[in-house]
Parts: structure tokens; C-alpha cells; sequence
């Protein structure tokens, strides 16, 4: 176990590059969610704030039972649930980050925190709860899905109409939508448009979702945004990868993605069904490639199985899910030739794309939701309450050697 001396040296305010693979057996000090499950998770300092859809919480020895409404922080050196920090928030949440002055962005299918409007979008301090002054979205029409915030810019995903349709950069203090920022994404998959996930680089932002265009650009399920410039453009890159059909089920099934520490390339995980190709699958990009047919550098594939959060740290990609192996190309809901067993979660190396040696396990359920690297670990949010063949609630955290 990592020490809590070894702990009170960790200050994360941004997720981190590893040097190494983090250790399989998960701390003792995280609280446990005690219902519903976690869909977000970011770290504000030294503050873990984790949301999602539960209404109580609970201390790592579970002597303590909490009401928290889908939103709740501890400190992550000592694993303390914050007891200032307790909003109301009328809805699900599916995204957070990292806010400046003390603050987080949460984002999610809600009208309200506090008993105070405030529709899919809010920005909270974490000394109270509050809602911060003067930060005014005016998200409308649907839910946020995905929240990054890039210095004085904040993206934001899902499948909401204004001030955009799905995707939007805000200002990062007042909400106001950036008019250099006018690209929507087009050609639903679905009833409706919708981001299912965001990551930013240095100068690119990755965009995936139930869509066929961004910007007028052909961009079946996923495209990238040159964000360096004053005004943000459709990156010359796509891929026909995710173009072809999975399960009639899933007629958009693009899930997480995540940027590698450096941004040189990102990893993007699906569902979709046992049926080959990239369902089911998690698949590594070269961000820097041009061309109309870009193809994944590796592809890893489930057998069936979906992937809905994913993790780059440089050492390792993690993924998870409600998989039962990985490298298995051709198992159909089977192990095939080659499959590992990775129940719930695993790593891919990040050069070969086959499944590292690391196998912590999990109970499956309906999957791993979010992931978040820092520099001491990382930090997991599912459904389930084994983590690492011990009780960890929905919440753990796997440390750093």
C-alpha cells in the first residue's frame, strides 16, 4: 500500500504523465459510493470531486454515511469526505473539471444546484458549494456530457442546442460562447447530435459522438479541431474507422477518448457489439497524421465486450468497461486465439497495443465511466464495489510505485 506519508506529498491539479505502470493493489483511504454510479471524476489540488447519479457517500472504514446529491469532494491525501462541500444538484452529472480559484466545472443533465437555476452547466466553489458569480453558459435544449477547460477556455459536449449545437467553447470565468469558435457537428447517427466525449492538446481538440460531420467536414464519429489559432478550424485528419456499421443497436458507438501527456497521439474506445472491426475495440491515432483514410496506428480488441473510459498516462493506456479480455480480435462474446483475461479494466501498451501484464481485475457490471491520472495514481469510477479483489465502492485509486 501506498503510505499516507508517501500521499501528503501529492499535489494534482491537472491529469500527469506516468514513468511507469501504477501499482494493482488500490489505497485503503478512498470513500466509497454507496448507490447509482460514477460517470466524472477531476482533482482541484488536493480535492477529489467525483459525480455522477448516487445520493450517499460514506468514509473508507464506512462508519460515516453521507447524503450527497450526484456531487460530492474528500481530500485525496487523507480520503476525508469535505463536509462545506455538499451542493444539491437536480440531475445526473457526466462531466467535471478543474476550475481556477478554488472552483469546478460540473456539467450534466440538471435544472438546477441548490434550488437555484442552472441548467447542464455550473461552475461551484469548493469551500461551499455555491454557485460562482458571473458565470453564465446558457446552455439549453439537452444535457452536457463532457467538460474540458483549456487556461481561459472551456469546451463543452453533449447534445444541447445553445448556445450551439453539441459543442461550444465558453469562456472560462463569464460563459459567454466564443464566436471564433462556430464549428457543429452534423449528420446524426441518432435522433439528435451528440458529443459523447472531449479531450484537448496543446492545439487540438478531439471530438467524438453521433455525427457524421464536423463543420460541413465528413467526420464519421470522430475528428479533430486545430484550436492553436485565433480561429478554430476542422483539422485536415480523418479516419473511415469508425464509418462502418457495429450492432443496429448501437448505430453510434464511439465512447472515451484521451490525448497522450505530449498530444503526439490519443486513444478512443467503443462499443457496438461482438462483430469484429472497430466495435468493441480500443484504438490508438497518430494526432499529427494527414489524410482522408487515416487508419489506427494499433487496434485492441474486446470480443464482444464494450469500453467507455479511457486513460493515457505515456507508461500505459488503461480502458475500461465491462470486458472480459483483451487482445482477442477474434472471439465473438468468446476468448479466442490469443484473448487475456482483463475483466473490468486493463492496460495496453502504448506502442505494441497489446494488453499489458498489470490485471488488478474488477467486477464488470455496466462498466468503468471515468478515469483521471495524476501524479500520485489513478482514480477510477464504475458501478461496482470490487476494485483490485477488495471493497472500493464505485470510487478507488490505484497509486503510483
Amino acid at each position: 500500500m501506498l503510505s499516507r506519508v508517501a500521499l501528503a506529498a501529492i499535489i494534482a491539479s491537472a491529469p500527469a504523465a506516468h514513468p511507469r505502470v501504477v501499482s494493482a493493489d488500490p489505497i485503503d483511504t478512498t470513500p466509497h459510493v454507496l448507490d447509482g454510479i460514477v460517470n466524472a471524476i477531476t482533482v482541484v489540488g488536493r480535492t477529489v470531486v467525483v459525480g455522477g447519479s448516487f445520493s450517499e457517500v460514506s468514509d473508507a472504514a464506512r462508519g460515516t454515511i453521507h447524503a450527497r446529491d450526484n456531487l460530492f469532494a474528500y481530500d485525496l491525501v487523507t480520503g476525508r469526505i469535505l463536509p462545506g462541500f455538499a451542493p444539491s444538484v437536480a440531475g445526473p452529472v457526466f462531466g467535471l473539471a478543474a476550475g481556477d480559484r478554488g472552483t469546478v466545472y460540473v456539467g450534466g443533465e440538471f435544472h438546477g444546484v441548490n434550488q437555484q437555476r442552472a441548467r447542464g452547466l455550473a461552475r461551484l466553489a469548493l469551500a461551499d458549494g455555491s454557485l460562482t458569480p458571473g458565470f453564465d453558459p446558457r446552455i439549453g435544449g439537452g444535457m452536457v456530457t463532457s467538460v474540458v477547460r483549456q487556461g481561459a477556455r472551456l469546451y463543452v459536449g453533449g447534445d444541447f442546442t445553445s448556445p450551439r449545437t453539441a459543442l461550444a467553447r465558453l469562456d472560462a470565468t463569464t460563459g459567454a460562447a466564443d464566436p471564433a469558435f462556430a464549428i457543429t457537428p452534423g449528420g446524426p447517427l441518432t435522433t439528435r447530435v451528440k458529443v459523447h466525449a472531449l479531450a484537448v492538446s496543446r492545439d487540438r481538440l478531439a471530438v467524438d459522438g453521433s455525427f457524421t460531420t464536423l463543420g460541413g467536414h465528413s467526420r464519421p464519429q470522430l475528428g479533430l479541431i486545430d484550436v492553436g489559432g485565433a480561429q478554430a478550424e476542422v483539422a485536415p485528419w480523418r479516419t473511415e474507422a469508425y464509418a462502418q456499421a457495429c450492432s443496429p443497436n448501437f448505430p453510434s458507438y464511439v465512447r472515451g477518448l484521451d490525448f497522450s501527456p505530449d498530444g503526439s497521439y490519443f486513444a478512443v474506445v467503443t462499443t457496438g457489439g461482438a462483430r469484429g472491426g472497430i466495435c468493441d475495440t480500443a484504438a490508438r491515432f497518430e494526432t499529427y497524421s494527414r489524410g482522408s483514410a487515416i487508419r489506427p496506428t494499433w487496434v485492441n480488441a474486446t470480443g464482444g465486450d464494450s469500453l467507455y473510459a479511457v486513460s493515457v498516462t505515456g507508461a500505459a493506456v488503461y480502458v475500461g468497461g465491462h470486458q472480459r479480455w483483451l487482445d482477442n480480435p477474434r472471439g465473438r462474446d468468446s476468448a479466442g486465439p490469443g484473448a487475456v483475461s482483463r475483466p473490468g479494466i486493463g492496460a495496453i501498451h502504448p506502442r505494441t497495443g497489446k494488453a499489458l501484464s498489470w490485471n488488478p481485475t474488477r467486477e464488470r457490471g455496466i462498466g468503468v465511466k471515468a478515469f483521471y491520472a495524476h501524479s500520485g495514481g489513478l482514480l477510477v469510477g464504475s458501478d461496482t464495489t470490487r476494485l483490485g479483489r477488495e471493497y472500493h465502492a464505485r470510487i478507488g485509486m490505484f497509486p503510483l510505485p
